[in-house]
């Protein structure tokens, strides 16, 4: 006589919402992450575009405060460039996470967000912010290089918004059905 195995029976447990702490945290960790990541492969992006090694790309972004002489400066502007770009790249994840926190359709949409964001980056960073720096450099693009550009900022975009997601999308930051906020 066979025997009927049964599976101990599990209690459904309730989820309940994340605290404003682990939401914030979740937050600051989007930032960091998709901000670090996205400024990585920036560089590497920087690398395939010009041709240049990511030294050279690195002591360009330092130039952004030092001018022409970061050229000069060895690995001590290589190392500035790095912090940098560290800098920029999460900052510029914060800006998006903040405004997935504003507009959670940026979290739940996040690809298309991602892609929006990047369109974003890429006049900011061309137009105000390197024309503002110490290089006081403004852009020159062909259609190649302005096509090559543009791609690297949508992919930072859309890595940025991918860490993002979670940070409003996550299905622990939804009430269940018929509850009450």
């Amino acid at each position: 006589m066979s025997k009927k195995l049964s599976r101990p029976y599990a209690a459904p447990t309730m989820q309940t919402r994340p605290s404003a702490a682990d939401r914030n945290r979740e937050a600051i960790n989007a930032a960091l992450i998709g901000g670090a990541i996205a400024g990585a492969i920036d560089i590497v992006a920087a690398c395939l575009i010009t041709g240049r090694s990511p030294e050279s790309i690195l002591q360009f972004i330092a130039g952004g405060l030092l001018g022409k002489a970061s050229h000069d400066g060895g690995m001590a502007t290589v190392a500035l460039g790095l912090f940098l770009q560290g800098f920029m790249g999460i900052l510029i994840a914060a800006v998006y996470v903040l405004c997935a926190k504003v507009l959670p359709i940026l979290a739940r949409r996040w690809l298309l967000g991602g892609l929006l964001y990047g369109v974003v980056i890429f006049p900011v960073m061309n137009f105000i912010v390197v024309p503002l720096s110490a290089l006081k450099s403004h852009p020159h693009f062909t259609a190649l290089k302005f096509a090559e550009n543009m791609a690297a900022m949508l992919l930072f975009g859309v890595i940025v918004a991918f860490f993002a997601r979670r940070t409003t999308a996550s299905p622990l930051n939804q009430l269940p059905v018929g509850a009450q906020s």
